[in-house]
């Protein structure tokens, strides 16, 4: 599939009434999980493409670029409202969180394992283990408040257990920014995957930090505020590989190619009929709207679309999500890693003056305080041990047990 090659519909075709983009949402009880992280997924891609496009408007002094720009966000604008009208109303802000969390880990995992580019993967594996110990915390509080039912939630596809421990991932700012990936140089599955990683972990964040301060219980809201400064980090980390030498209008070229393969992969994937009509329906939008990104491109910088895509327009393999359990086990293994400057290194190797130590304990704290370990006492506690979902033993031995949290690993050296 070539959108560019794609006779593209008239652009205002996608201003309709409210009784069409307010949809039916799914059944939350027997959604399939993959459909819910789908939707999260491209709900996400549409408010990134919406940041950009007003980033954009506040950078261009030409007020015949701004219209048009305008016209094509508020065509994002209704893509967005329709997509997130399919969640619930009766889907707790707690399950939804969950949603989100599965999705960085089977997402995250998805492009790692179709990532050719040997530094971007490693920034994908790095954050994977932190998102994966999101999913555990959050599950133990959702069965800690019965809030709903973690097995449920995301089916077969996903374990649920501990990664590197929340406490160890608070890193010095300088540790999360990363070397830029020159656009012009790389594939275009890379360039897709950062833009795709980029736009989701930015929702993410977004998210927490709005409703920290909405949660009911104490816990709760530590929670959410903790692990959204985490969501800050990973922000910085893969906003860090988008090159910033690309123009405006070449970013917003390779943004609606990213929406147009992602609805279009989306498509392919969907199992429910209702939905799938939905991402039909919104890729012929982007198609519209990606051509009008290159004709932008061509008025105002005199370029073609080839220029930003030399290896042609054709979709590369598409976004499948499928389980990665065994992936994600193989990756543990490098749960004691922390960020060194643009580069990764074992927690042991680095020098007993290096920032890491200071800059964590000046954020835990006394790190046995903090909600994402008291979640997991307080679960071991009522409980008699953790809530997991595991097909057999956890592949760090020292994760593995149910009744005591480790939270020196990846934080303390010699652990």
């Amino acid at each position: 599939m070539n959108p560019f090659e794609l006779k593209p519909q008239k652009a205002d075709k996608c201003f309709t009434s409210w009784n069409k983009v307010l949809v039916k949402p799914y059944n939350k009880n027997t959604v399939d999980p993959y459909t819910r992280l789908r939707v999260i997924l491209m709900s996400g891609t549409e408010f990134e493409s919406v940041r950009l496009g007003h980033a954009f408007m506040r950078m261009c002094a030409n007020n015949d670029v701004r219209r048009r720009l305008a016209h094509m966000r508020r065509g994002e604008q209704i893509q967005q409202k329709r997509v997130a009208g399919l969640k619930p109303a009766n889907e707790s802000i707690l399950e939804h969180t969950i949603g989100y969390e599965q999705l960085a880990v089977d997402l995250t995992a998805n492009l790692a394992i179709s990532e050719k580019n040997s530094y971007v993967k490693k920034q994908l594996d790095f954050a994977l283990l932190e998102d994966f110990d999101h999913l555990y915390r959050y599950s133990d509080l959702m069965e800690l408040e019965k809030g709903g039912d973690p097995k449920r939630l995301v089916g077969e596809y996903t374990e649920v257990m501990p990664g590197r421990p929340t406490v160890a991932e608070y890193r010095h700012p300088y540790d999360d920014v990363n070397f830029y990936i020159n656009d012009y140089l790389n594939n275009i599955k890379t360039k897709l995957n950062i833009n795709i990683i980029t736009a989701a972990e930015q929702q993410t964040m977004n998210f927490y930090m709005n409703v920290a301060n909405l949660y009911p219980t104490p816990l709760g809201r530590k929670l959410f505020n903790e692990i959204a400064m985490i969501e800050e980090q990973h922000v910085t980390g893969y906003g860090g590989l988008k090159d910033p030498c690309m123009s405006p209008f070449e970013s917003l070229l390779m943004n609606e190619y990213t929406e147009c393969y992602l609805y279009y992969s989306c498509y392919e994937d969907e199992t429910d009929e209702r939905i799938k009509g939905i991402w039909e329906m919104h890729f012929l939008e982007e198609v519209a709207h990606l051509h009008e990104a290159c004709d932008l491109l061509k008025t105002y910088e005199g370029k073609v679309w080839q220029q930003v895509l030399p290896e042609g327009g054709e979709f590369p393999e598409l976004l499948k999500f499928r389980p990665q359990k065994e992936y994600v086990r193989e990756i543990l293994k490098s749960v004691r890693l922390t960020g060194v400057e643009e580069g990764w290194e074992e927690l042991d190797k680095v020098p007993d003056s290096f920032r890491y130590f200071s800059y964590n304990a000046k954020i835990n704290g006394n790190p046995a305080s903090v909600g994402t370990h008291t979640v997991i006492e307080k679960a071991i506690a009522e409980f008699g041990q953790d809530y997991r979902i595991q097909n057999k033993e956890h592949p760090i031995r020292c994760l593995s047990d149910r009744k005591k949290d480790n939270i020196d690993i990846g934080r303390v050296k010699g652990k």
